[in-house]
C-alpha cells in the first residue's frame, strides 16, 4: 500500500486497486500530478482494498480488471467491496470490453466502466469527478448493452427436489412471465408467440410438473424457482 499524496482540502480521495505493480505505479503517479485527487494504491484484492478503506477516507476506487481472464474473478472483488461499502463509488478500468463484462460490472456495483486504451488520461480524470458526484459513466455502446439486457425476457429455472432441471429454456420463460402475473395474451406478446402456442406450452408445463392450474404453477415457481439471467430465445 502506498502513502496518500499531498492534495487540497477539497480533493477527491482515490484508491487505485491494481495487481500489476508497474501499471499501478504509473496510474498513481499520473493522478498525483492533479491536486484535485488524493491518491493511495493497493492490490486488486478484496482484503487489501477493505483494509485500505479502514485507514483512509476513500471516496472513489479505480479497480483494474484482468483482461486476460475476461475480468470474471474481478467481478467478485467489485461485488464484495460494494456490499461492504456501497457509499464508495467504483470505476472499473479495462483494456477492452464486451457486453458480458460491462453488464456484470454494473451489476456488481460499478458506477462506471472506463476503457483506458480508447480514451485519454484527462478523460479518466473527468470520469472520476463525475462518478464522485453520483453520475454514471458509460458510453453509448455500454448503455446499449445495458438496455439490451433490461429489455430481454426473464427466465425462471425450475428444478425438482433433487435439483434436476424439469423444463426447457422456453418453458422456463413462460413460467417466469406467468409468475409475474401476465395473461396468456401478454405472455404471447412478450415472447412473440401466438396465444395458442402459449397455451400449448402451459399444457406441457402442467403435465411435467403434475399441476393443473395457474395458481398451482405460481406457487410451484415460488417454491422451486431460481431466477436466471435474462435471455432471448427464438420465437418457436
Amino acid at each position: 500500500m502506498s502513502l496518500l499524496s499531498a492534495a487540497t482540502p477539497d480533493s477527491i480521495a482515490v484508491l487505485v486497486a491494481d495487481s500489476t505493480q508497474m501499471q499501478s505505479q504509473l496510474l498513481t503517479s499520473a493522478l498525483r500530478r492533479h491536486p484535485e485527487f488524493n491518491v493511495v494504491s493497493c492490490a486488486m484484492e478484496s482484503e487489501a482494498i477493505l483494509t485500505t478503506i479502514q485507514s483512509f477516507p476513500v471516496q472513489v476506487i479505480l479497480m483494474t480488471a484482468d483482461h486476460h481472464h475476461g475480468g470474471v474473478a474481478d467481478m467478485g472483488t467489485v461485488r464484495r467491496v460494494h456490499l461492504a461499502h456501497p457509499e464508495i463509488q467504483k470505476i472499473l478500468l479495462v483494456e477492452a470490453y464486451d457486453c458480458d463484462l460491462v453488464v456484470n460490472a454494473f451489476r456488481s456495483g460499478a458506477r462506471g466502466v472506463f476503457c483506458y486504451t480508447h480514451a485519454p488520461f484527462r478523460t479518466l480524470c473527468k470520469c472520476i469527478t463525475r462518478v464522485r458526484v453520483g453520475q454514471i459513466w458509460a458510453n453509448t455502446q455500454q448503455l446499449q448493452y445495458l438496455i439490451d439486457v433490461v429489455t430481454q425476457v426473464p427466465s425462471l429455472r425450475v428444478v425438482s427436489a433433487k435439483g434436476v432441471q424439469l423444463l426447457t429454456a422456453r418453458q422456463e420463460q413462460v413460467v417466469a412471465l406467468v409468475a409475474e402475473g401476465l395473461s396468456n395474451r401478454e405472455v404471447a406478446h412478450e415472447l412473440r408467440l401466438s396465444e395458442h402456442t402459449v397455451k400449448k406450452y402451459l399444457y406441457r408445463i402442467f403435465e411435467k410438473l403434475g399441476i393443473s392450474t395457474r395458481v398451482e404453477l405460481v406457487l410451484y415457481a415460488v417454491a422451486h424457482g431460481d431466477t436466471r439471467q435474462a435471455e432471448w430465445l427464438p420465437g418457436t
